[in-house]
């Protein structure tokens, strides 16, 4: 590992407003247009991400770099409720907002840990907290006896596709987004697994 940073559990204290503009940046073209404002996403984040279900990478000095978030049938990392998108939104705002998340919601299937999410910070790019974050997934899901890790990667996640197929993950299916293409910006997500000894 990396002596400018350490893998732990959860996130750190005090950094949930950190760890939600982090995976805002990350995923704010695929959402923005649900999930816009801005600071109603942020707010509606901060709300709803658990850290019992993520792991990050922090520097020396203790900030955020990174963070792989996952989903079991114990819970997610992005856990939100549609009583916490309308206490955000209004009702109606929350109501049609949650529908369209909705979509792109998946479950957990028996024996497999379900990424829900890996993004770094800009500044910490190009230093291995991708690859050590996903490392600590795979650790993860071998302490917790499953026997895969399941991710979805879109077709414009050219460099993530790269990584996860670096890390051992191969491709199993596709699914097109047809209408939704419009509403998140993608065409088709490919299902990755990779198996876990």
């Amino acid at each position: 590992m990396s002596s400018e940073f350490r893998i732990e559990p959860g996130f750190p204290d005090g950094q949930t407003s950190l760890a939600a503009r982090l995976f805002w940046s990350a995923f704010r073209e695929k959402l923005e247009k649900v999930m816009k404002p801005e600071a109603r996403a942020l707010a509606f984040l901060e709300k709803t991400l658990d850290p019992h279900f993520a792991i990050s990478a922090v520097s020396r000095d203790g900030t955020l770099l990174g963070l792989a978030g996952y989903k079991t049938d114990q819970g997610a990392f992005v856990n939100g409720t549609l009583t916490q998108m309308t206490g955000v939104y209004g009702r109606f705002g929350g109501l049609w907002r949650g529908t369209l998340l909705d979509l792109l919601e998946r479950e957990p299937e028996p024996g497999s840990l379900l990424m829900d999410g890996i993004f770094v910070s800009e500044a910490a790019r190009g230093k291995g907290v991708g690859t050590a974050l996903l490392q600590a997934i795979f650790k993860k899901a071998a302490e917790d006896g499953l026997n895969k890790v399941r991710l979805d990667v879109i077709d414009r996640n050219v460099r993530a596709r790269s990584l996860y197929e670096r890390m051992g993950f191969r491709a199993v299916s596709e699914e097109h987004a047809g209408f939704m293409k419009h509403i998140f910006g993608f065409s088709f997500a490919t299902r990755m697994e990779k198996p876990i000894p």
